[in-house]
């Protein structure tokens, strides 16, 4: 590669992002203060209200977590994600770690969670990229997605100004000609 490609954080999509946390946060809130209203519901579950008020208590806080993120994306002026000889250097989830060695890098695969695609990036050694975790909570989401995917680096387009399928196939073929290069 003789460039390095930069692609910016999307404004609009951390816009909708953060509305979507927003809404979902005042629903959490709604479901805790209601609780109690719920007991005529036909599923046995949601008649208990403590169920209901762990429901709602569980939504604000993750949802309020992702509305921070993307707040505090709103105004970062670093680079999304930026592919060049060295590998990828990420800024685009809660996950980042910066850059992501090429000869590091062992295989990509694509991954589907609902409507969400994200690609997962495994590598040889991936303590080494946990410990370049800047915070606990960054380190404990990072072994969150090493037990759930295999490796805790991911990379999406959903902060990102540019489609996904595209994304994949940069990458896909930015690995297969830096690989062991160098």
């Amino acid at each position: 590669m003789k460039e390095k490609i930069e692609i910016p954080l999307s404004k609009n999509k951390l816009f909708f992002g953060i509305g979507g946390s927003l809404l979902f946060v005042i629903l959490g809130i709604w479901l805790f203060l209601n609780a109690d209203t719920f007991q005529q519901h036909s599923f046995r579950l949601l008649r208990n209200p403590m169920v209901i008020k762990g429901v709602g208590i569980l939504g604000v806080l993750f949802f309020g977590a992702t509305g921070i993120f993307g707040f505090k994306k709103l105004f970062d002026k670093k680079v999304g994600l930026t592919i060049d000889s060295n590998g990828i250097t990420g800024n685009s989830n809660a996950s980042s770690v910066g850059l992501i060695e090429w000869n590091d890098i062992t295989d990509i695969i694509t991954k589907q969670v609902m409507s969400t695609k994200f690609l997962l990036i495994n590598v040889t050694n991936p303590e080494k990229y946990i410990g370049k975790a800047k915070s606990g909570m960054k380190a404990k989401l990072m072994r969150s997605n090493m037990k759930m995917y295999g490796t805790p680096l991911s990379i999406t387009s959903n902060t990102l100004k540019y489609d996904f399928g595209k994304l994949e196939q940069l990458i896909q073929t930015e690995f297969k000609r830096n690989k062991n290069v160098g």
